[in-house]
């Protein structure tokens, strides 16, 4: 497998701002100069535009269903040929694939496909404590699976993310970073 770095933005379920946070990454990336290679498990089409206009290169998705789990590392390490970073954006919930097929296709099955770290986005609106319970159960459900850090999305306040914080500070998974809540999201 090409020797890219790589992460995977999954979260819990839909809706929880995956495609903001990994487009907002693939762009500020790009920013700075460096080559990213944005990815889209799934076969969304939509997407892989964001990750194009963010990156400046094509978008491109990675289906374990449609293609075969052996053809995921080879798609995206042509995907990445040259670039100093991949961001895989993942699709529904982190663990969610192939209706009645298991794994199949998940976000997960991608990442462990990928040996790619996982960083979980998780709308914390009407939550504090239950915040750390929520992410401990995704971080210990499959052990293949690496949660590398948490992002804490729809915060409503200092007082919210500190409460947040606090929270997740005895789950061992570590904060990235946190974004309040924008009507105009």
């Amino acid at each position: 497998m090409v020797n890219v770095p790589r992460l995977v933005i999954a979260a819990p379920s839909s809706g929880s701002g995956k495609t903001t946070v990994a487009t907002g990454l693939m762009a500020a990336f790009a920013a700075r100069g460096l080559a990213v290679s944005g990815h889209k498990v799934g076969p969304d089409y939509i997407d892989p535009g964001f990750h194009t206009l963010a990156t400046g290169r094509p978008g491109r998705n990675l289906d374990a269903y449609m293609c075969g789990p052996e053809l995921i590392a080879p798609l995206f390490a042509h995907g990445a040929r040259g670039c100093g970073l991949a961001v895989v954006e993942g699709v529904m919930g982190l663990y969610d694939g192939a209706s009645g097929l298991g794994e199949l296709a998940s976000t997960a099955h991608v990442a462990k496909l990928l040996r790619a770290p996982v960083v979980l986005v998780v709308d914390a609106s009407s939550q504090s404590r239950s915040v750390a319970a929520l992410v401990h159960g995704f971080a210990s459900w499959d052990t293949e699976v690496r949660i590398g850090g948490v992002i804490l999305n729809k915060v409503g306040s200092d007082r919210h993310e500190a409460l947040l914080r606090e929270a997740l500070e005895e789950s061992g998974v570590p904060v990235l970073g946190a974004l309040r809540r924008a009507e105009g999201v």
